[in-house]
């Protein structure tokens, strides 16, 4: 039957017929049934944003936060020597309303992907002109460049992953990328 009532709503909608009232309600309320009993399981990796004003400009990334949940994730799940989509789900965007110097990386005001390459012992946070893809597809030949995180260890490990800016003064900020038992962070500064 819900079938059924899919497929008339669906040739209604092409055919711009004009659905019975008493079919339309009872399609109206099994899509409301279905989105609330979806609605009830909250997302393995959330979105999550981090923003921070520098300097009057607005430097914001969006992202998906993954958590442990019991795996082994650097050298496991986000392996060694292969782009990582920096969290989950879609493609990890930063926004910026004015030019940026992150680490020795000049970027300018505009919207881009965040990637990084993991490491054993170094990482690289890469800068990608590409946006509004899934995370895990990437183009090289979009970067605008890469540059080195400082890799640091938690005190105590990290369940959800959280991208975070710290020690903002001035015209600086500290973008910090926390989870499981790394915090890998590299300076970022307002140019004008």
């Amino acid at each position: 039957m819900q079938k059924w009532m899919r497929r008339a709503a669906v040739a209604a909608m092409i055919s711009g017929l004009v659905v019975a009232p008493a079919l339309a309600q009872q399609m109206s309320s099994m899509g409301a049934a279905q989105t609330h009993s979806k609605g009830n399981a909250a997302p393995l990796s959330p979105p999550a944003k981090a923003s921070v004003m520098v300097a009057g400009a607005s430097i914001t990334i969006d992202y998906s936060a993954p958590s442990v949940r019991g795996r082994k994730i650097f050298g496991g799940l986000v392996p060694y020597g292969q782009v990582w989509r920096t969290g989950a789900n879609a493609a990890t965007t930063l926004k910026t309303t004015t030019n940026l110097k992150i680490g020795s990386l000049m970027v300018p005001a505009g919207t881009y992907t965040l990637y990084t390459m993991p490491g054993a012992d170094a990482w690289k946070l890469i800068v990608n002109k590409q946006t509004g893809q899934w995370g895990t597809v990437y183009h090289a030949d979009q970067d605008l460049g890469r540059v080195a995180l400082k890799v640091a260890k938690n005190a105590a490990p990290v369940e959800k992953m959280k991208i975070e800016f710290t020690h903002t003064q001035g015209a600086m900020t500290a973008l910090h990328i926390v989870w499981a038992d790394l915090n890998l962070s590299v300076p970022v500064t307002v140019v004008k």
